[in-house]
């Protein structure tokens, strides 16, 4: 597999906000949203992840790869039964607007991770526990997605990737409220 050159933290284009994609995409803009999407579903694959010494992802924006343009891909990985082969679900999100979001907050209890960070870092971030987004496909179809607790999270900090921010920016001092739970 070819090794995806993702940018660390200390990449000054991280911390700059990406412009809008124009449609149609270009056979290079497809080709990157392909690898990204190989590389979070074989970074979720134990035994692939390993032998290919990857860290383990469930989103990646373009400005990771040093894409100034607003959009990322998520892989989920849905829930399965023991003994069942793992199932991915896709996600190709193109300049997306986030429409709607609910008061109650959520965090990852043992906090968020970034491909782009490499070092243990301390602390939570709230998010929202449910969004709808605005967003185009690949083919520049105009789509909205109602997204809850995990995949809410993940969308959220891949904005952030859009507007410049990493995770880290935005860790809480004081996190628990009445309306916080942890996933």
């Amino acid at each position: 597999m070819k090794k995806l050159n993702i940018l660390d933290e200390r990449h000054k284009i991280l911390y700059k906000k990406s412009i809008e994609v124009e449609f149609p995409l270009s056979k290079e803009e497809k080709k990157i949203i392909k690898e990204m999407l190989k590389y979070l579903r074989n970074s979720q694959i134990e035994e692939i992840a390993t032998k290919e010494n990857l860290r383990p992802g469930m989103g990646l924006s373009a400005v990771q790869l040093g894409h100034l343009k607003r959009y990322f891909v998520i892989v989920e990985e849905l829930k399965r039964k023991e003994n069942e082969p793992q199932i991915f679900k896709d996600y190709i999100i193109i300049n997306p607007k986030i429409t709607s979001y609910s008061e109650e907050q959520i965090y990852v209890e043992e906090g968020e991770g970034c491909l782009s960070v490499n070092r243990d870092v301390e602390g939570i971030v709230l998010r929202n526990a449910r969004i709808t987004l605005e967003y185009y496909d690949i083919e520049g179809n105009k789509n909205t997605l109602r997204a809850r607790d995990e995949l809410s999270i993940a969308i959220q900090h891949e904005i952030d990737h859009l507007n410049g921010i990493l995770f880290f920016q935005k860790i809480e001092k004081n996190p628990i409220k009445n309306t916080t739970r942890c996933i």
